[in-house]
This record gives C-alpha cells, structure tokens and sequence, in this order.
C-alpha cells in the first residue's frame, strides 16, 4: 500500500545510481518527485525511465541561486515539499600526498556546501512535518585509504544532521542520515578499480555490495510516516561494514 500518497518529494542528485533509485522508490510508494542534476542528458534519461510522477530540473547543488530558482519551480508546480533527499555528492580518490586543492573544493563544494544550501534554501517551501534525509557514507565512519577527504566531507553531513535536529521543531521537520556502504552504482565502479571492489566485497559481513534499491528502501522508510518519531539518527545501510 502506497505511504507517500499526495506528498511531494525532491531528490538531488536524482539522474543516476541511489537518487535514480530513491526517487523510483518515493514514486512507487505515491509521491510526485522532482530530481535535480548538473546535466541535462541523463535527467531526460531518468525521466524517460521513471515516466509520470517525476519532473526534473538541472540544477548545481552547490550553486544557492540556482537552488532558489528550482525550488520556486517546485513551489509554482505543487505548492509545498513534504519530503527532501539531499542526496548529490561526488567523490574523487586521492591519497595523502597526491590530494590537490582543486580535488578538496569539488567536494566540499558539492557534498557539503551544497547539502547546506540544499537545506536552507528548501526551508521556505518545506510543509510542516517534513522529512529532510541526508545522504551520508560509511566513508564518514571509516575511510578508506584513497577516500579520507571524501570520508571527512561525509563526517561533515553527519555533524550537520545532528546540529539541523537539534532545532528541528522550531523548522518544523525533521533530519535523519542514510549511509551507504559499497553499492553497485556507476560512480562507485568508475572510480575505483576492480580488484579493489573485489577487496571491499571480502569485508563486508554480508560478503557483497548493496544494490541501489537497497539504499532507497531505507530512505523511503525515513520519508514515510512510519518514522515520524526518528529525528537525528544515522541509518547504516551498509551490510555491517561499518558496525563491526
């Protein structure tokens, strides 16, 4: 039975892997969705794919005019947003010795500037008892080699979730942190070879990396009433790589 009947839902950084995945799954429960990303292309992609009940729009997370003018959209369009998946990031490997400032300013730009902005900038159009999920990492938790930038900017949504629930009542929503471990997305198959993908899987408790799927159905819990008393939390979905 349908739990996001009537509500509107964003999700940025919707075009591919866990957003594509996530907004198929707030569609599938009875949401309208609208996903933002950087490039047209793959948003017509995703729409094309997902067919009625999802509206895209580009838009650059880190850039807060940008994010003023879609969110006016969203309001023009459906009046509200009852649910918010500041879900955009990027990640670059690099390890110590080899990080480069250009590397550091992508991505806090866009995985923490732009999940603050994404944040304020929504607070205006957010419906009393909204639900604002932050897409984390385990990465956050225990970085991998290569990924200690990556890992502090994902520290740095966590701290934010935290402090956000802190005065939530007096925004009228509430904020949770869904954390993936490995998942089986295209930006985490290009970006680190194989033979390490093969490593990851061999520690993870359950002996293989998450589907996309398996992360939305996580972020759909949190967008639905079922979670209505869960405010602040970290949510790990991520086979027990980071539990144990």
């Amino acid at each position: 039975m349908p739990t996001l009947t009537d509500k509107i839902a964003v999700v940025t950084g919707g075009s591919s892997g866990i957003g594509l995945a996530t907004a198929r799954a707030l569609r599938d429960d009875g949401a309208r969705v609208f996903i933002t990303g950087r490039r047209k292309e793959p948003l017509d992609a995703a729409v094309a794919e997902l067919g009625a009940g999802v509206t895209a729009a580009v838009c650059d997370v880190s850039s807060p005019s940008q994010l003023e003018a879609f969110y006016r959209t969203v309001r023009q369009q459906a009046g509200r947003i009852d649910v918010l998946v500041a879900n955009a990031g990027i990640g670059i490997a690099a390890p110590l010795g080899e990080v480069t400032e250009e590397m550091v300013d992508a991505i806090f730009s866009v995985n923490v500037a732009g999940t603050i902005f994404t944040v304020q900038q929504a607070l205006p159009h957010l419906n009393p008892g909204a639900s604002v999920i932050l897409t984390g990492s385990t990465a956050g938790t225990r970085p991998d080699r290569g990924l200690e930038v990556y890992g502090a900017s994902k520290a740095a949504i966590r701290n934010l979730a935290r402090g956000w629930a802190l005065s939530a009542h007096e925004h009228g929503f509430r904020v949770n942190v869904v954390s993936p471990g490995s998942t089986r997305t295209p930006g985490l198959l290009d970006l680190l070879p194989g033979e390490v993908l093969d490593q990851a899987q061999g520690v993870i408790p359950l002996r293989r990396m998450a589907e996309p799927e398996e992360i939305a159905a996580v972020t759909a819990f949190l967008a639905s009433d079922a979670s209505s008393y869960v405010n602040g939390a970290e949510f790990f979905a991520d086979g027990g790589y980071a539990q144990v």
